[in-house]
């Protein structure tokens, strides 16, 4: 019979080698991991470095005994003092169940804005406290570490996580990401950017070979995740599924070892994507340096074992990993004793995902139509999505808040009346359709929009003050979006606007379109049917109230785009190398892969033929005519550039300027610097914004760099070389809005 106290080592060794139920009398703590490593067995390091696994394996990997609904679990040793640490995954907001066992109340958490729309604010301070908001929800709900942020470029507006990722600039996504995770980190639970490195598409994602040049590898692919690891020493970076140049990201030890630790400096551990055994090679993996094997199995326990057996691993491997989990694990909320209180303020929580709803709008028309004018008491609210607003993504990046704000209620709460009759209308359509179809009730799906009887516009053209249409977009993880079907404006949609543009404009009424989307949406065919044009992108559960606020204008806005608006997605240099127009099998969690035999191209392989003219890189050098470029979005207000100094020190810059406004609405504003480069017109090399100014108000800033962001990456001799080629830098207010030219000393 097995004692009560020894339940975990008795599930932890069998079938494997028993270890026994004597306590050591070691707690393990960071200063005693070398001791603890010196008393571990072989099969005490293979238990710690293969994750605990899910509900089959063992027993013991459940999170639901620890935090239900969390992505994982480590092995805990009792015998060495080494409890268990939970995993989740958390780029909007922590992703776990909302009930406990044996617990009728449920236990919510907030939702915030999705990786692009945070990016959008261009904040780093509101970065920063979002991601401490978060961390302290994971904290009190018992997470010792959060899978976020998301890291990677965004090299194709069409790639199906993109929602998670910041920008196609890894300047902005790193400082953005560093922001975050340093938030995160001020409540002692880790932070882990993902998914290190060159994942760009969800297509085949397990199995595509992404063939990257070393300078755009170094220059675009890894400068993100470098700013963020050197700004912020997150705990852990979690590798990629896919492979780069043949080599899969988790079992390459020149990407996790030569690259990640050598180069780059860091100094935590590596966990992997979420992936079933039989795609992975777990000695390969330990060799690499990926130091946990997520979710974990007894097969590849077993792999191992075999592999030290046969010296195909080495035992050193092994210990190298295993020593990095113990100094994780020991620094760790659960390793330090903390006991989960599941006390959050959720109220305050939501202040704070309002906030960076509102400064991630952004307002890309404004014909005279907003804010709102004080006639404007009457909307007529048309789109499906104005009633169920898409807060967050799917997959890693859903969060299960309490409620979604949708714009109806945002209105309601700023004191605009709704047409009731719309409202009747789509109201009965959206709850047809959660009853009929299985859509989630908190909006994390679009739901196709339908054909209103265009009567019932005329009706609201009679009555209503201005008009009100929301497009919306979902995305996820397992799925690019598809250009047809997504990019594209729907026929119902295109009708809708059509028609509510029409009876509008005809009685001298506003248009404003929402767009409630997860990325770029063609615009140029219909945009001069609305008199303003806000992105909104996925914001969180505060949506509707942020979106309010920027109509009203109780908040001017002050978005900017973290990535280029193509007019046409044949536009970007990319295109030919996407899988836009795929519609075969995807390999989604761990289904079955898509048979490697004939090879296709896009699929089972990627080429990067545009190399580092990606974005802004390409539209700017080329000359390439767009629908709103890199850093754009306009404001209620006006502001002039002024005084602009550089200091030199050594390798470091120091640009510094007057920012006034000169409107008269208060507002935020973003400076962005831009410098050449070898081979391109220019690229960010540092941003500030300003705090909120009043009309005639000025703010001093100061925006730094060094001789890091005028270098390019030099293949022939690998190494990075300053570009003497470099002779002045741009003040601008996005990437083709130059304000002020400043000579390099």
């Amino acid at each position: 019979m097995i004692r009560k106290g020894c339940l975990w080592a008795a599930l932890l060794a069998l079938p494997f080698i028993t270890v026994g139920c004597q306590h050591s009398g070691l707690r393990l703590t960071s200063a005693k991991v070398d001791q603890v490593l010196g008393q571990m067995t072989r099969e005490e390091k293979i238990r710690l470095v293969v994750g605990a696994g899910n509900e089959k394996f063992l027993g013991y990997g459940s999170t639901k005994r620890l935090v239900p609904g969390a992505a994982g679990t480590t092995a805990p040793l009792p015998r060495l003092g080494i409890p268990p640490t939970v995993l989740s995954d958390g780029p909007a907001g922590i992703r776990i169940d909302t009930l406990r066992e044996g617990d009728p109340k449920r236990y919510y958490h907030t939702g915030f804005p999705i990786g692009t729309a945070l990016a959008a604010s261009w904040n780093t301070t509101l970065m920063e406290e979002v991601g401490r908001t978060i961390g302290k929800e994971a904290r009190a709900y018992g997470l010792d570490l959060l899978f976020a942020p998301g890291m990677n470029l965004q090299r194709d507006p069409l790639g199906g996580r993109n929602f998670e990722y910041y920008s196609e600039d890894p300047m902005l996504s790193g400082r953005m990401g560093a922001a975050f995770v340093r938030g995160v980190q001020l409540n002692g639970v880790g932070a882990c950017p993902k998914h290190y490195v060159v994942n760009n598409q969800e297509t085949n994602r397990k199995d595509v070979d992404n063939r990257v040049a070393p300078r755009p590898l170094h220059e675009l692919y890894l400068r993100g995740f470098e700013i963020a690891l050197r700004e912020s020493h997150p705990w852990a970076v979690m590798s990629a599924y896919n492979a780069v140049n043949g080599e899969q990201c988790m079992e390459s030890r020149r990407l996790l070892t030569d690259v990640l630790r050598d180069e780059l400096h860091f100094d935590g551990i590596v966990v992997s994507d979420w992936a079933a055994p039989g795609w992975r090679d777990a000695a390969r993996e330990i060799h690499a340096g990926n130091d946990l094997l997520a979710p974990g199995s007894d097969e590849q326990c077993r792999e191992l074992r075999n592999a030290i057996a046969k010296r195909t691993l080495q035992e050193a491997d092994l210990d190298t990993c295993a020593k990095r989990m113990l100094r994780f694990v020991a620094r760790t909320p659960r390793g330090r004793g903390y006991k989960a209180s599941n006390k959050v303020n959720l109220e305050a929580d939501a202040a704070v995902s309002r906030q960076a709803a509102d400064e991630a709008v952004v307002l890309l028309e404004n014909h005279v139509a907003l804010p709102f004018q004080s006639a404007v008491h009457r909307i007529g609210l048309f789109g499906i999505t104005s009633y169920i607003f898409i807060s967050v993504g799917t997959g890693s990046g859903n969060v299960k808040s309490r409620h979604t704000v949708n714009l109806l209620e945002g209105l309601s709460h700023a004191g605009l009346s709704v047409s009731s009759e719309a409202a009747r209308y789509y109201r009965a359509v959206v709850a047809d359709t959660l009853a009929g179809r299985g859509y989630n009730e908190l909006g994390y799906a679009a739901i196709p929009e339908p054909r209103i009887d265009s009567a019932l516009i005329m009706r609201s053209a009679l009555t209503d003050d201005a008009a009100v249409v929301t497009i919306g977009r979902s995305s996820g993880e397992g799925a690019d979006r598809n250009v047809y079907t997504d990019f594209l404006l729907q026929p119902n949609e295109r009708r809708l606007l059509h028609e509510v543009a029409a009876a509008f404009h005809q009685r001298g009424k506003k248009v404003v379109v929402i767009l409630n989307v997860p990325g770029v949406v063609e615009t140029a065919s219909w945009r001069n049917d609305a008199d303003a044009l806000l992105c909104a992108w996925l914001p969180g559960q505060q949506g509707g109230d942020a979106v309010a606020d920027i109509l009203t204008g109780r908040v001017s806005p002050s978005g900017r785009l973290p990535l280029t608006w193509c007019l046409q997605y044949a536009d970007c240099n990319t295109h030919d190398n996407f899988p836009y127009d795929y519609h075969g099998p995807k390999a989604i969690g761990n289904y079955t892969k898509i048979p490697r035999q004939p090879a296709i191209k896009n699929v089972h392989y990627v080429n990067y033929e545009e190399g580092i003219y990606v974005g802004y890189r390409y539209f700017d050098t080329f000359d390439k005519p767009v629908a709103y470029p890199f850093g754009y979005g306009l404001s209620y207000t006006r502001f002039v550039y002024s005084d602009p100094k550089l200091i030199r020190k050594d390798d470091t810059f120091e640009v510094e300027l007057t920012v006034t406004n000169c409107g008269k609405a208060e507002g935020k504003e973003v400076v962005q610097l831009y410098a050449p480069l070898k081979g391109l017109r220019h690229q960010l090399v540092a941003f500030a914004k300003t705090r909120r100014l009043a009309p005639g108000k000025s703010q001093r800033l100061k925006l730094n760099f060094t001789s890091r962001e005028l270098s390019y990456y030099d293949e022939a001799t690998a190494s990075w070389k300053v570009d003497r080629d470099i002779h002045n830098v741009e003040l601008a207010a996005d990437s083709r809005d130059i304000r002020l030219t400043l000579p390099l000393p």
